[in-house]
C-alpha cells in the first residue's frame, strides 16, 4: 500500500488512540482528539502523566494495555525518541496503522515502523486533514 491508500484506511477506520493526550487545550494533544471525536471517531487518550482523566469525553489511560477495545490505529503525538516505545507497543498489542504528527518522527523512527512491517503516514497532519472536511 502506497501512504495514500494507508491514509485512506486508516481515515475509515474508527478506534483510534492517540499517544500524547493532553488536557492542554494549547496542544495538538487536546486538539486532535477533540476533533477527531467531534468526527465521530472514538478516541482513547494514552498519557501516564494524565491517567485517569477525562479531556472532552475521551478518557486517557497510560498505556494500550488499558484499553478494552480493539485498536485500529495510533495517532503519535510525542517527540520521536517516545515515537520509538510506541511502535514496541503497537507491535506488541498487534496494531498495524501508526499516523506519526508531524515532528514526532525521524529516520530512525520511519525505519524501525518499516523493519515491522506497519503501515505508517508520516508528513501530514491528521488535525489539518479533518479541519478541511468542516
Amino acid at each position: 500500500m502506497n501512504m495514500n491508500e494507508i491514509k485512506k484506511t486508516m481515515l475509515e477506520s474508527k478506534n483510534w488512540a492517540i499517544y500524547g493526550a493532553t488536557p492542554d487545550k494549547n496542544k495538538f494533544g487536546y486538539k486532535i482528539p477533540t476533533r477527531m471525536k467531534n468526527h465521530g471517531y472514538n478516541v482513547f487518550g494514552i498519557n501516564p502523566k494524565y491517567k485517569g482523566e477525562t479531556v472532552n469525553d475521551v478518557e486517557i489511560y497510560s498505556s494500550l494495555d488499558e484499553i478494552n477495545e480493539k485498536i485500529d490505529c495510533i495517532d503519535i503525538v510525542v517527540n520521536p525518541k517516545i515515537a520509538m516505545m510506541v511502535i514496541d507497543e503497537a507491535v506488541k498489542n498487534g496494531i498495524k496503522y501508526l499516523w506519526f504528527q508531524p515532528g514526532t518522527w525521524d529516520d530512525e523512527v520511519i525505519k524501525k515502523a518499516l523493519d515491522n512491517n506497519l503501515n505508517i503516514v508520516y508528513g501530514h497532519c491528521v488535525y489539518a486533514i479533518l479541519g478541511m472536511e468542516e
